[in-house]
């Protein structure tokens, strides 16, 4: 350390890639890809979770009498979650064709969620507030 800056020396090699923590699902051995880090989850079970989350949600949605604010909550839910699914799976992880088909299943989910969320908010009466 000279003059109080840290300087490291080039060693010729390429960087050590991030460890990946472990899925924290019970019995899952499947790794966390970064993107992932915050929730923990390896790519399966994410993509389960977000599946059983977008299912919970339409169903509460449904009928169209959902508060504004938790409208608002499940918006954030889709933007944060299509986000996370997508830099995990264009990070350069070696998928296999089942798992791209259940990203891409994922996704349409995620959409469909947004799509209905805004046909039920169009069955409101016009006047009407939550």
């Amino acid at each position: 350390m000279a003059g109080g800056v840290l300087t490291i020396k080039d060693s010729g090699y390429a960087p050590a890639m991030p460890t990946h923590t472990a899925c924290s699902e019970n019995g899952c051995k499947g790794q966390v890809p970064a993107a992932l880090e915050p929730v923990h989850l390896c790519m399966l079970h994410f993509t389960l979770k977000v599946e059983n989350d977008c299912a919970q949600m339409r169903r509460e949605t449904v009928y169209g009498k959902t508060p504004h604010a938790r409208q608002v909550e499940i918006i954030r839910f889709i933007a944060d979650h299509g986000e996370m699914l997508a830099r995990a799976s264009t990070s350069g992880l070696h998928l296999a064709d089942e798992m791209k088909a259940r990203i891409l299943n994922t996704f349409l989910t995620l959409m469909n969620l947004r799509e209905n969320l805004d046909r039920a908010a169009l069955r409101q009466p016009i006047g009407r507030s939550s």
